[in-house]
């Protein structure tokens, strides 16, 4: 893998740039969590995935205890608690008030809906929680630190191939969710236990994802089984597999935000690999191949676009209302996302190929033409 070339994902001044003039805080306000793309979609698992996102903070409270992996600890009331104002919750707000952090309201019953808000301060939040028109008796709510500003963020895969995700400057949202702004373009990376491979050279970015990589190194055999026994954790040369997402910041240093055993296994087959040489590439985010008319949607026009069977979906990047359209295409291909992404996640549910971050991809592709989408290789071809 160390011989194995980078790529370079991002051109200057191509129609990308103007597809992409858009308000991405507005974007971000429709998206949603991997959980609902999976509920909206039927899926059969959507119900188990939805348990095992609510739980992430105890799976990682379990790590910190046995392995000293940093977390965002979160702060926990019960609902009912901040509701009433208990001197517990009054004596915490007077202390913390002022504090940036995340409201994450989690359901005793993982059937009822999830509901979350983040970057206000404490006090700020509070007013968003007493707005919410649900059972507080049913409810329990983490309170989570917020760093004002990130340096990095990641999102990766730990599986018997190795390790491949992305790495980003700035907030993990923009891997999640798909949408990043000019300059921030995630750098995707591999490393089969032996050799690091990086689609951008920066040593900055390699030295981080060494010290992650270190974090989830168990080498004391006893503290294996015991992950084994109380998180049915399985480990690879000593590493602990699953998906993992995690932030730096200056005020903060490292935290893990996410470690997911359901999205492990999903991706138990994924190998470290980068995109081959072609006209057009991107990063690889469910592999196949097929081959249609390329319906150009922009995610600011979607309203009352349609696509037929089979056609090829090509766009900036897909939001949850791309759904309907998604389920009707053979193929995506995006200018954004990521190979983590939760859009690319669930074409790889979908059974459909999907490549993403192609940059010159609206320079190249018309709405109408033919093309063929190779993501076993992370090449699109214009006939």
């Amino acid at each position: 893998m160390g011989a194995r070339r980078g790529v370079v994902l991002y051109s200057s001044k191509s129609t990308y740039h103007h597809a992409l003039n858009m308000d991405l805080s507005k974007l971000y306000q429709t998206q949603i969590s991997f959980t609902e793309w999976l509920q909206n979609m039927g899926h059969a698992d959507a119900e188990a995935h939805r348990k095992e996102d609510n739980d992430k903070r105890i799976r990682l409270a379990l790590l910190n205890e046995h392995i000293g992996l940093p977390f965002d600890r979160p702060v926990k009331f019960a609902a009912e608690d901040i509701a009433r104002r208990v001197p517990e919750f009054t004596t915490f707000l007077e202390n913390h008030s002022h504090e940036l952090c995340a409201y994450r309201m989690i359901p005793h019953d993982p059937s009822l809906p999830k509901f979350r808000t983040r970057g206000a301060s404490i006090l700020q939040t509070l007013k968003w929680f007493d707005a919410q028109q649900v059972d507080f008796t049913k409810y329990v709510v983490d309170i989570v630190p917020h760093a004002e500003s990130y340096v990095w963020s990641t999102i990766f895969v730990i599986n018997p191939s190795g390790i491949v995700g992305q790495i980003v400057p700035g907030v993990h949202s923009q891997l999640t969710q798909g949408f990043y702004d000019e300059g921030h373009e995630p750098i995707t990376f591999a490393w089969d236990f032996h050799d690091w491979s990086m689609s951008q050279v920066n040593e900055a970015a390699l030295d981080h994802l060494k010290t992650l990589v270190q974090h989830l190194y168990v080498a004391d055999h006893a503290k294996r089984d015991m992950l084994a026994e109380q998180l049915n954790a399985q480990f690879v040369n000593d590493y602990l597999c699953g998906y993992f997402e995690t932030v730096v910041s200056d005020e903060s240093g490292i935290w893990f935000v996410d470690y997911n055993r359901l999205l492990g296994q999903m991706y138990a087959s994924l190998a470290p690999r980068l995109s081959e040489q072609g006209t057009l590439r991107g990063q690889i985010g469910s592999s196949g191949v097929a081959t249609g008319k390329a319906r150009v949607i922009y995610a600011k026009d979607l309203e009352g676009q349609t696509i037929e069977r089979g056609d090829i979906l090509v766009t900036d990047m897909t939001t949850p209302s791309f759904l309907p359209l998604m389920r009707l295409a053979d193929a995506v291909v995006t200018a954004q996302g990521g190979i983590l992404s939760h859009a690319a996640i669930v074409c790889r549910e979908l059974g459909i190929p999907c490549i993403t971050n192609v940059r010159d991809v609206f320079d190249c592709v018309a709405d109408g033409s033919m093309i063929t989408v190779d993501a076993n290789h992370g090449v699109v071809e214009v006939l």
